[in-house]
């Protein structure tokens, strides 16, 4: 049975919507990701869309969601990818473990398309490394 996290973010937007889909693709199966938010932006982000699919993730259909479709579920791990979520976020009384990878956010990026692009990029890279340390210490 694939061990369970749940990422959390503020808007559920970008940095939770693109840990979610790099952790289920580098997971192999053997974990089983899902993402929410304490305050739902109520969309994914374009740019978040466009960089996950330059790896071949389809972000299209994802919904930003509430942390409380997830309140009463069990998980083997909760991370929280922003400093607001960590503080905002309920309790998961049901989570074996905890922890705090915070990320900036690529939403906040301003410039051209090109240069926020870059950000988005380099978020999702920072994103990608990290759950693969983690992976990779877990197995």
């Amino acid at each position: 049975m694939a061990k369970t996290v749940l990422i959390l973010c503020t808007g559920n937007s970008c940095r939770s919507q693109m840990a979610e889909a790099l952790w289920n693709d580098l997971a192999g199966g053997t974990w089983q990701a899902v993402s929410a938010g304490s305050r739902p932006a109520g969309y994914v982000h374009p740019l978040a869309v466009q960089v996950l699919s330059e790896l071949g993730l389809d972000l299209s259909r994802n919904r930003s969601k509430h942390v409380d479709e997830f309140r009463d579920r069990p998980f083997d791990l909760v991370v929280t990818v922003c400093d607001n979520a960590r503080e905002s976020c309920p309790t998961f009384p049901g989570a074996s473990r905890i922890e705090h990878w915070p990320f900036p956010d690529p939403a906040e990026a301003e410039g051209t398309q090109e240069q926020r692009l870059a950000v988005f990029r380099a978020v999702r890279d920072a994103i990608r490394d990290r759950i693969r340390a983690f992976l990779q210490t877990e197995s």
